[in-house]
């Protein structure tokens, strides 16, 4: 068991390309409390709190950089979006960390190792490991190049159809659908562009800007879906 652990480790080091010196630190951050619970010793829970902030330090530095132009709100939008338990879950994913969860065996059966939140949870915890055992330029590569990507391929950062996930959102939240409302068009005919405000009932919940229509309603549907997120 305790080999099968010790290649569980290895193997999360070399998706991450960095070797730990203290690998206490990145046991404690692959261990859920229903481990502790049953087989003591520490679980991920404050790594977790502390890697929520380390990551939300690396991307605001990396969209800074990125998107010198941008303004807060979109700046804000965009690591909303990449913070988001579904992108944090596929990355932690992508990296394995399913398999190297130390669970108990109640969460075991229940399929915790597939478990978005948890996944979500337990890449926050290694970077604040990460952090802890090597200091800030390791944690700013791996966050570098596990999310740059997203940077450069929107629909896979935002979802293939905002649209369409906004509604489903809000069917199940508000038990209401959303409403289009098309505010301007500006510019020559060779470069208009649309913005779009979308509307939950009488609320405003977000607007949206494009070369069309279309995209200007995908751009607002992303905002409401972002504020809708934070009722689920």
């Amino acid at each position: 068991m305790k080999e099968k652990q010790d290649d569980n480790l290895t193997g999360v080091e070399a998706r991450i390309k960095y070797r730990f010196l203290n690998r206490e630190l990145l046991e404690e951050a692959l261990t859920h409390r229903t481990y502790v619970n049953e087989s003591g010793g520490k679980d991920n829970q404050r790594l977790e709190f502390f890697g929520d902030a380390v990551l939300d330090f690396l991307l605001s530095d990396l969209l800074l950089r990125r998107f010198p132009e941008s303004r807060e709100g979109e700046l804000t939008k965009i690591r909303a979006a990449l913070v988001d338990e579904v992108s944090l879950a596929r990355i932690a994913a992508e990296l394995e960390l399913g398999a190297s969860l130390r669970l108990g065996r109640g969460e075991e059966k229940g399929g915790g190792r597939q478990k978005r939140s948890l996944l979500a949870d337990a890449f926050e915890a290694l970077l604040a490991a990460l952090y802890l055992d090597g200091g800030i330029e390791p944690a700013r590569l791996v966050v570098h190049r596990l999310f740059e990507p997203l940077l450069d391929s929107p629909e896979q950062l935002f979802g293939r159809d905002a649209k369409t996930e906004l509604q489903e959102r809000a069917r199940f939240l508000r038990r209401e659908l959303p409403r289009y409302e098309l505010k301007e068009a500006t510019g020559p005919d060779h470069d208009r562009r649309f913005t779009v405000q979308i509307y939950l009932g009488e609320e405003m919940m977000g607007e949206g800007v494009g070369r069309t229509k279309k995209e200007a309603e995908q751009d607002a549907a992303r905002a409401a879906t972002l504020l809708l997120k934070g009722e689920s």
